[in-house]
């Protein structure tokens, strides 16, 4: 087994690829919950009846990856991509995961699973210094509140609210990359934002 390739605390946000029935690898965004002690796993909940719900059960693993690309992780959060290779280009670090099923439930008439991650291949494919892109950020928030306007136990007109403020930030503080991911926000919304 492997250790992680970075440090998590809380929820780390990530983009995993998972390999589906096609042979392609599906893309998708992944909140990574850090254990409180080190003997415990890092845990990661699939909500519905999603492409990597189907993959971790049918495929037992996938590639998780750390980028601050705030694009990949729109697409990753609010699109269906498929890629060739399990690795994006914009991954800065991944770790190559087994996954099992550890609890499930329903919430709000939503199923979820909550899977156990084990790393057993990491890879740091770029250091760099860290800076803080309020837009990227605020695309990330913006990805979270958009998966959350058809869920009946979220209040939409709040939620739209803080679309429509995340849209003001990106606007104001954001680059090219974020720009472009908003835009990925507000095609996956069926509203004015």
């Amino acid at each position: 087994m492997s250790d992680w390739p970075v440090s998590l605390r809380g929820v780390t946000e990530s983009v995993v690829t998972t390999l589906g029935p096609n042979d392609r690898w599906n893309v998708a965004a992944l909140g990574l919950h850090a254990p409180d002690t080190e003997e415990q796993a890092v845990t990661a909940t699939t909500w519905g009846r999603t492409r990597t719900w189907r993959n971790f059960g049918e495929r037992g693993e996938g590639y998780v990856q750390f980028t601050v690309d705030a694009l990949d992780f729109a697409e990753a959060a609010l699109t269906v991509r498929e890629e060739a290779d399990p690795v994006l280009d914009s991954a800065d670090a991944w770790a190559r995961v087994t996954v099992d099923r550890r609890e499930e439930g329903e919430d709000g008439g939503t199923q979820w699973v909550e899977w156990g991650l084990e790393p057993v291949e990491t890879a740091v494919e770029h250091e760099c210094v860290p800076t803080t892109n309020r837009g990227y950020y605020a695309v990330v928030e913006a990805t979270v509140a958009a998966s959350r306007l058809d869920v009946d136990a979220y209040d939409r007109e709040a939620l739209l609210g803080r679309l429509r403020y995340f849209a003001e930030v990106v606007e104001r503080c954001g680059g090219e990359r974020e720009r472009a991911a908003f835009e990925v926000v507000r095609d996956a919304v069926d509203a004015e934002v």
